[in-house]
């Protein structure tokens, strides 16, 4: 039996293709309300004096928002758009459109986590169920080869086990037709003046990243031709070169890209042209995401081998001023390949995965700085902050993470001795 009416609140999942959830809406539903919360949260500055969301993903998001918009446009609709948090505002969305039940995507981070328990308990009074959905893995967590209490923290046998047991399902087919509930206001897309910040011109390279899914499926469509006809070894990283990125991680990071999207039409092109280290690359990416987003499925912060220091640092930073930290946020620690590096994330927001272990391991193992600082000012400035990923990574960097021995995950001398190579600009200590 269909309930009448499903809101479908959207929150990393910023697209139509394999989107179980949106489809399971339409199969039981006679009409559905997307929603979309501009959290006030997620705009504001951290302990650590960091802004949660920076400036170049804030306008990945809304170049994203407006994108989906669009497309619901396009099939007859809307999404409804709420400058504000959904424990604010959902309850009164459910009276007001006789909503049935709600449909989201259920987080893995404890922050993000927190949003759908406490939403849980404010539907559950109005005897409204929320229904939960799990979309941002390769793999879902009912096909892999064994239950999450026992998912290995070792990566190397998290890959091994889950490559030669499970099985990747196909996609859910974008919906043709749908049927929206009737709204007079849908609400207006806030700027990024609404959002809290100053804009200035020279904010934004002109060959910036652009939001939402027909831009995530155009770069994908580009990378896998672009990877057939080159048909080449990945640049070597040294002297600051990105070397082979596929910069797919933003688009996946707000869902405005299914990971199974990337894997399927990666396969396809693998059978078409053949395959190559490129593709092997994209490949193993994907399996870190998930890797470390079933990590936090598991263990939560116990993920951290010592959660009380890690919250310790967390809730009471003690770094904040820390020269060494303000030079290596500027871009001016006199090791030319960090600076460059760091100069590329605050200009761009984004830099390859080999740089980012480089510049984790000159701030923590030679800088000597607690790596949550390093993890908060990644989680400002990325375009593809994904909380799992961020803070997994940083973890194994620091040796604070269920795998930190693992040879696979992190080779601390060889990143040590690439960076010790590198001769320092004193131009660059003031």
């Amino acid at each position: 039996m269909k309930s009448k009416r499903i809101l479908v609140w959207f929150r990393n999942d910023l697209r139509l293709h394999d989107n179980e959830m949106l489809v399971e809406a339409l199969a039981k539903s006679e009409s559905i309300l997307p929603v979309y919360f501009f959290d006030p949260q997620y705009f504001h500055k951290t302990r650590f004096e960091t802004l949660k969301t920076g400036i170049h993903r804030a306008k990945f998001l809304l170049e994203s928002v407006a994108a989906l918009r669009l497309s619901f446009q396009k099939l007859g609709g809307d999404i409804l758009l709420v400058n504000g948090s959904p424990e604010e505002f959902m309850t009164k969305l459910v009276s007001d459109f006789e909503i049935s039940e709600v449909y989201h995507h259920r987080e893995v981070a404890p922050e993000e986590t927190l949003v759908s328990t406490r939403m849980e308990d404010l539907l559950w009074k109005q005897k409204i169920n929320l229904k939960h959905f799990i979309g941002h893995t390769l793999y879902n967590k009912e096909d892999l080869p064994f239950p999450i209490k026992d998912i290995p923290d070792v990566f190397a046998q998290f890959k091994k086990k889950t490559e030669r047991d499970a099985m990747v399902k196909s996609c859910f087919p974008s919906p043709e037709e749908i049927t929206f509930v009737e709204n007079e206001d849908w609400g207006a897309l806030p700027t990024l003046e609404d959002l809290g910040f100053e804009v200035n011109t020279e904010d934004f390279p002109p060959f910036a990243f652009t939001g939402g899914e027909d831009a995530g499926l155009l770069h994908l469509k580009e990378l896998l031709l672009e990877g057939a006809e080159i048909h080449q070894k990945p640049v070597k990283n040294t002297g600051g070169q990105q070397g082979f990125s596929s910069r797919l991680s933003g688009w996946l990071s707000l869902g405005c890209l299914s990971p199974r999207k990337v894997y399927w039409k990666l396969k396809a092109a693998e059978a078409e042209f053949g395959g190559n280290a490129n593709f092997n690359q994209i490949l193993l990416g994907l399996l870190w995401r998930d890797y470390f987003r079933f990590m936090f499925k598991k263990h939560g912060i116990s993920f951290f081998q010592e959660p009380e220091e890690f919250e310790k640092e967390f809730f009471s930073p003690t770094e904040n001023e820390h020269p060494d930290l303000i030079k290596w946020k500027s871009g001016h620690t006199g090791n030319p390949i960090v600076d460059r590096y760091m100069h590329d994330l605050n200009v761009h927001g984004f830099i390859s995965h080999t740089g980012r272990l480089l510049v984790a391991t000159f701030l923590i193992h030679i800088l000597k700085v607690h790596w949550t600082n390093g993890a908060v000012y990644f989680e400002e400035k990325l375009i593809d902050y994904a909380p799992a990923s961020n803070w997994g990574n940083w973890a194994n960097v620091a040796a604070a993470g269920k795998d930190s021995k693992t040879k696979n995950t992190f080779d601390l001398e060889k990143q040590i001795k690439l960076l010790e190579t590198i001769v320092p600009d004193p131009s660059l200590m003031a």
